[in-house]
């Protein structure tokens, strides 16, 4: 048998010629040693490839901005209405209500003083506690600075005077919609040293608003949608685009009712309203528009449709007007139902405070109306709001 030739006892003869298959005995000769340190050199190079792939600029962004992220804890007392019953069960059975809500949630840095950014969902309206733990695995205290509920923003600042990393806001304007989309965050807590779970997905779309919930405050325009995966916990995070640069914050998921887990549809406030608001509540600690719009409404209801023999429609009821404000100067009267904003429907009273906070003290405002069963424009300039010391002045 022709196998055997690797036996020590086979004829030479048959060793020397071309019918003994490949064995080891024969890459012992220089020619197939060098040919073998190619072989070897060959797959080194391919091994040099793959590990150069495997470096891209989502893992780059990722690397720049995950010592930024954050965990946080909130805690916050538990409002209870109390009756003599309840002190009656207290005396006999102990208090074994929970006197504290605990919430998780994620957060970024964007100062190296430690200034925190998250959503307002995230810290509740009243904190007693707030703690921040980094990727470094290290615990910080952090006292809230500022929230607004309307917009679901809220700034804190961590109690230490140690230099931190911080990642910077971009333009959320010249996102692209299908460029690449980064979610950093903590989702259910998972992961007590901080360190941060990345999603990967792309911009679904930008500018998506969500009709007011009458039962949620919060109002959410102007969204970035995104199919980068977003759980609980992952609220408060950044959304990186490609470099790294901050476009967004993770806020809510959409689950059509399908579910309660992350079905491809998640949102992000854009960056340039978190700059807007954030630079409020840096300074004042809430959201104050610094112009008057001159006049006052209220949200279009079935009472007011049948009291006032208005049109069936979504808006907003002007109730009064300042003959010294924009608003009288535009031609805005008492009646008049306001449909649009800017080139947003309103919907609500709260939508349209939502709105008014895109606008600063000098701009030009567009507002669409109803008088009559007939649609008019009117433009607005906005100018700073008079304070009550000058107009006693006056």
């Amino acid at each position: 048998m022709i196998l055997a030739g690797c036996d020590d006892s086979a004829d030479q003869s048959q060793v020397q010629g071309g019918d003994v298959p490949f064995s080891a005995l024969f890459v012992e000769n220089d020619s197939n040693s060098e040919d073998h340190s190619l072989i070897q050199g060959s797959r080194g190079n391919e091994q040099d490839e793959v590990q150069n792939s495997r470096v891209n600029a989502i893992t780059n962004a990722v690397e720049s901005a995950s010592p930024s992220v954050v965990s946080i804890m909130s805690t916050q007392p538990v409002k209870r209405f109390q009756s003599p019953r309840d002190e009656f069960f207290r005396y006999f059975f102990g208090d074994e209500n929970p006197r504290e809500n605990t919430s998780m949630g994620s957060g970024f840095i964007i100062s190296e003083d430690g200034l925190i950014v998250t959503n307002q969902h995230v810290v509740g309206t009243d904190p007693s506690e707030i703690m921040i733990s980094t990727i470094y695995g290290h615990t910080y205290e952090a006292k809230l600075i500022g929230s607004d509920e309307l917009t679901d923003l809220a700034l804190l600042k961590v109690n230490s005077d140690k230099v931190f990393p911080f990642v910077e806001l971009s333009d959320s304007d010249e996102v692209i919609v299908g460029e690449w989309a980064i979610a950093l965050g903590n989702p259910f807590g998972l992961f007590e040293d901080g360190k941060p779970t990345v999603t990967v997905g792309v911009i679904s779309a930008k500018n998506r608003d969500f009709r007011p919930d009458p039962n949620n405050p919060r109002v959410y325009i102007d969204m970035l949608q995104t199919d980068a995966a977003i759980n609980r916990g992952n609220s408060g995070g950044p959304l990186l685009n490609s470099r790294g640069e901050v476009i967004g914050i993770n806020t809510f998921i959409y689950t059509g009712g399908t579910s309660e887990g992350f079905v491809g549809l998640s949102f992000a406030i854009p960056s340039n309203r978190i700059d807007r608001i954030i630079s409020q509540l840096l300074t004042t600690g809430s959201v104050v528009l610094d112009y008057d719009p001159g006049m006052e409404f209220t949200s279009m209801t079935e009472q007011l449709v049948y009291r006032h023999r208005l049109p069936y429609i979504q808006g907003l009821l002007v109730t009064s007007v300042n003959k010294d404000g924009p608003a009288f100067e535009s031609g805005i009267m008492p009646g008049d139902v306001i449909v649009r904003i800017g080139d947003e429907r309103v919907v609500s009273e709260m939508h349209a405070w939502a709105l008014l906070r895109d606008y600063d003290k000098g701009d030009s405002m567009q507002v669409e109306l109803l008088r009559d069963n007939h649609l008019y424009r009117a433009e607005m300039m906005l100018r700073q709001k008079v304070k009550a010391e000058d107009a006693k002045g006056e």
